[in-house]
């Protein structure tokens, strides 16, 4: 069988074979927090379909670091927040293709993201997530406070 070579380095796999992919989006911010997690859930329930899931974070509206413009039938639509999500899962290359298609034509999708990655990357990033999410910060305190105490939680975990 023929190998096929991977996006990064160490990610060879036999033509046909099964890989982990992340794939991240973000998703239209005027869906709702119940339209967001239903969009999700259909992309999820795709992979589900097509592979295995490894990791995954449902969605969390965020602001965007910068605008992201799409032009619409309506005329062009500027966006400054979305829901972003995520999840890491296993298929095949064919698989793969049919999942980033259903991406392309999901008009719900303003932008995402698939990479080939490894699956200790995938659990190890579900698991920084599960672990930002427990450290809270009181109120006022400062951004470097928080990452000090995001430090010092994965500090103790283990991973």
């Amino acid at each position: 069988m023929a190998k096929k070579k991977g996006i990064e380095e160490g990610l060879e796999t036999e033509a046909g074979e099964a890989r982990i992919y992340e794939l991240g989006s973000h998703l239209d911010p005027e869906l709702g927090v119940e339209e967001a997690k239903k969009a999700y859930n259909e992309i999820r329930a795709l992979v589900t379909k097509q592979g295995e899931v490894v990791a995954e974070g449902e969605p969390q509206k965020i602001p965007l670091a910068y605008t992201i413009s799409r032009q619409e039938t309506a005329g062009r639509r500027d966006f400054d927040s979305a829901y972003f999500a995520w999840i890491a899962y296993e298929a095949s290359a064919e698989a793969h293709e049919e999942i980033v298609a259903a991406m392309r034509g999901d008009a719900r999708v303003i932008r995402f993201i698939d990479l080939a990655t490894e699956k200790a990357a995938a659990q190890a990033a579900a698991e920084r997530a599960a672990l930002a999410e427990k450290v809270e910060a009181p109120e006022g305190q400062t951004e470097a406070a928080d990452d000090a105490a995001l430090d010092a939680a994965l500090e103790n975990a283990t991973i």
